[in-house]
């Protein structure tokens, strides 16, 4: 990594978030020259994890999904000593915490997790019908369906209104970045599957060693950090700096918001903003790899980082992670941490504040009807990738960017 020769190549990549990866490692593979820019100086885009006082934080609380069909092609899951959430989620309601787990993976859960605890015998029907649906079915199906919101999918399967409101609708708005389940079924039905047939997990070294991985992969000269670019020209792109690098094609990996600004004309979807809010406590609050979500929707989850990657933290504090929907301010913050007392049941007051970070364009917004992927061409010798041509989700990012290698190539190849 690093700065290398800036001479002109093939292709010219701006963007190394996953994406951008994904394309620069398929072109190489396919014997193009390949500049990949990355104005940061570290790799990730939003796969980023920062070191503060000892502590790994993720920039924005994030899980690594094993299911993902690009994420078995391209990562070495072993190397990044990967741990466990419990399959499940905890609830936390009026009338009471609700504990609400995957009875196929009983074993992997603790002696005191019991299976959709309190969920009527109408639900569990209906819901072990979707997921039996959703797990079974060829994900071509599920891409095929009509499209409505997860809200409407939801009460068409027989869910009832309680456990949505008081599970399920926490549960999802903490995975789509919006609270009114007003995201794609499609989409709905692809992340369930996912996580039904995986396992979502916590890497060693935080999320940014997916990227950092990766990134790893790419030839000695690929990959130009901190390397910012200006604007694209004619015959490639211009640098911060004022040097031009000349390319037969310009691929733009970056944000939708950037990519926007690159290419002016590209239609982009609205984007999701998340706070994550981290604490370190002298002790656990919930002495369990688990997912906590709240009824009330006061905050979108919070877990306990330390319980499901202890290497997370460095003096042996718990490390707890909380994420809300937006920007909030001090008297939204104050609220979550009431309600978070109320949550772990727990005094919060001596908890040390770590970081909050912000993330704008998180996600990019996606509801129905949802193109499940789009052409990365933009014009000719222009191209556009990232999980707003997809999915917002680490699969729809490396899937576009591997979409973006594929057809750059057939335009330059023409025949072959």
């Amino acid at each position: 990594m690093g700065q290398t020769d800036r001479g002109a190549a093939d292709v010219v990549i701006v963007g190394a978030g996953a994406a951008g990866l994904a394309c620069a490692a398929d072109l190489v593979a396919a014997g193009v020259s390949v500049r990949l820019l990355e104005a940061e100086e570290t790799v990730g885009g939003r796969m980023r994890t920062d070191r503060i006082e000892g502590f790994t934080l993720d920039r924005g609380f994030q899980v690594f999904n094993t299911s993902y069909p690009q994420v078995k092609r391209r990562v070495d899951l072993r190397s990044l000593r990967l741990r466990p959430f419990t399959p499940g989620v905890l609830a936390h309601t009026p009338r009471g915490p609700r504990r609400f787990t995957d009875p196929t993976r009983g074993p992997r859960t603790n002696d005191g997790l019991l299976p959709v605890r309190g969920v009527s015998a109408r639900d569990l029907l209906a819901l072990g019908v979707l997921s039996t649906r959703d797990v079974l079915m060829p994900a071509s199906w599920l891409r095929s369906r009509p499209d409505a919101t997860t809200l409407t999918a939801l009460a068409a399967a027989g869910l009832s209104t309680e456990i949505v409101e008081s599970v399920l609708r926490p549960f999802l708005s903490g995975i789509f970045l919006e609270d009114e389940l007003e995201t794609s079924a499609r989409f709905f039905h692809l992340v369930w599957r996912s996580m039904l047939r995986g396992t979502l997990c916590l890497p060693a070294g935080g999320i940014g060693a997916v990227p950092a991985q990766l990134a790893s992969a790419l030839p000695a000269g690929v990959l130009l950090t901190g390397t910012p670019v200006a604007t694209l020209t004619p015959d490639g792109v211009a640098l911060a700096d004022g040097a031009e690098l000349s390319a037969r094609a310009v691929v733009v990996a970056t944000g939708h918001s950037a990519a926007g600004a690159l290419l002016p004309g590209l239609v982009v979807p609205r984007g999701r903003t998340v706070t994550t809010l981290y604490h370190a406590a002298e002790r656990s609050p919930l002495p369990e790899p688990t997912l906590v979500v709240d009824a009330r929707r006061r905050f979108l989850n919070t877990c306990v980082l330390t319980e499901v990657h202890p290497l997370y933290s460095g003096d042996g504090r718990a490390l707890v992670s909380t994420s809300v929907l937006g920007d909030p301010g001090p008297a939204e913050e104050a609220a979550v941490a009431a309600a978070l007392g109320e949550a772990y049941d727990t005094d919060t007051s001596t908890w040390q504040p770590l970081h909050r970070v912000t993330v704008h364009d998180a996600l990019p917004a996606m509801p129905p009807p949802l193109a499940l992927s789009r052409t990365t061409r933009f014009a000719p010798g222009r191209y556009v990738c990232g999980d707003h041509r997809a999915t917002g989700s680490l699969q729809g990012a490396l899937a576009s960017g591997a979409r973006a290698a594929r057809e750059v190539l057939a335009d330059l190849r023409p025949g072959v």
